[in-house]
C-alpha cells in the first residue's frame, strides 16, 4: 500500500501541484489528513477569529494516477476511514446559515468513544465518517479546496463514506487526486460551517476507467446511485444535479428521457449536501433496484 503523511498538502486542486506520488491505477493509497481548520483548534478556548485563514481546508495529495488522460474517469473507493478519539466544531457571527442569529464565536471540543460523538451527556450520536473535500485537478484556473465544481472539491456530501465509490473527472494528466477535510459526523446542509471535524486516515483505492461517459461527479454506494452538481444558486445546483440523473438513466441505463424523469419523481429524493460554501452542493440519489430492474 502507497501512504501519503498529512504535511503533504495542497490548498487549492491544480493543474500545477506537482505530485507528491505516483501510483499505477487499481493501487490502495493511505492519505493521512488533517482536520479543515488546519489543526489549530485543540480546545475550547480557541476561537474562530484567531485563525490563520490561509492554513483552512488543506488536501493531502496530490496523486498522479498512471494512465490517467484527459477525458477518462477517476474512480475512487473509500475502504476505510479512521477518526481520533476528539472532534472540534466552532460556530460564529457571520459564519454559514446559522451566523446571522449568532453573537460572537464558540468551540465546542467532541469527544469520539465506542463509534459515538458525545455531543453532551444525553445526547450521543453515531458516527457517519465521510470525506468532505475530495477532488482531481481543474483543467483551468486553480480552485481553492474549500470550493466544490465539476472537479469534485469541497462537496461536503455525507454520502462520500466507507463501501462508496467517487467518480471524478481526469481533466490532466495523472488526474492529480487530493482529499482532506474528514468528518466523524455531519448532516445534510452543515448550516453552522462545520461538522465533528477530525484528522484522520482514509484508504482508497484508485482505477482509471477508460472510454466511459458519466455525468460527473457521482457517487455508487452498495445501495444507490448519486448525481451531484455544485453552483452558487441552490436552485441551479438542484437542476443540474437533477438534469444529470437524467442524462445517467437515459445513457446508461437505457431509459427513455420521459421514463426517466418519471422514474426520478417517484423514487429520486433530491438532497442538500452543503449550503456553506462559495457553492452550494445539491444531489439526487436513486435506489439501485428501480434502476437496474427496469426489464
Amino acid at each position: 500500500m502507497f501512504r501519503i503523511s498529512e504535511n503533504q498538502t495542497v490548498y487549492s486542486m491544480s493543474k500545477d501541484n506537482p505530485p507528491v506520488l505516483t501510483v499505477p491505477s487499481g493501487s490502495q493509497i493511505e492519505f493521512e489528513t488533517a482536520d479543515a481548520l488546519g489543526g489549530q483548534i485543540k480546545t475550547a478556548e480557541d476561537r474562530l477569529d484567531s485563525l490563520d485563514w490561509s492554513r483552512i481546508n488543506p488536501a493531502t495529495g496530490s496523486v498522479y494516477v498512471e494512465g490517467a488522460e484527459p477525458g477518462d474517469i477517476l474512480a475512487v473507493k473509500i475502504e476505510k476511514i479512521e477518526v481520533p478519539d476528539f472532534g472540534v466544531m466552532v460556530a460564529g457571527s457571520g459564519m454559514g446559515v446559522s451566523g446571522s442569529v449568532l453573537d460572537g464565536s464558540y468551540t465546542k471540543i467532541i469527544p469520539i468513544k465506542d463509534n459515538m460523538a458525545i455531543f453532551s451527556d444525553n445526547i450521543h450520536i453515531p458516527l457517519n465518517k465521510m470525506i468532505g473535500v475530495i477532488g482531481t485537478a481543474p483543467k483551468g484556473e486553480p480552485i481553492g479546496c474549500g470550493v466544490p465544481d465539476l472537479h469534485g472539491g469541497n462537496m461536503d456530501c455525507k454520502e462520500i463514506t466507507e463501501g462508496a465509490t467517487v467518480f471524478l473527472p481526469v481533466n490532466v494528466p495523472g488526474a492529480l487526486l487530493a482529499l482532506g477535510d474528514l468528518h466523524a459526523v455531519m448532516a445534510d446542509g452543515e448550516i453552522c460551517v462545520t461538522g465533528v471535524e477530525v484528522s484522520g486516515k482514509v484508504i482508497v483505492t484508485v482505477e482509471v476507467l477508460k472510454n466511459q461517459t458519466l455525468p460527473l461527479p457521482m457517487i455508487m454506494s452498495d445501495t444507490h446511485v448519486m448525481t451531484l452538481a455544485s453552483d452558487e444558486d441552490l436552485d441551479k445546483a438542484v437542476d443540474m444535479a437533477s438534469l444529470n440523473m437524467i442524462t445517467y438513466l437515459k445513457d446508461i441505463c437505457d431509459f427513455s428521457a420521459h421514463e426517466a424523469a418519471m422514474l426520478i419523481s417517484l423514487v429520486g429524493d433530491v438532497r442538500i449536501c452543503q449550503v456553506v460554501d462559495p457553492k452550494k452542493t445539491a444531489r439526487v440519489e436513486i435506489n439501485k433496484k428501480y434502476i437496474f430492474s427496469k426489464n
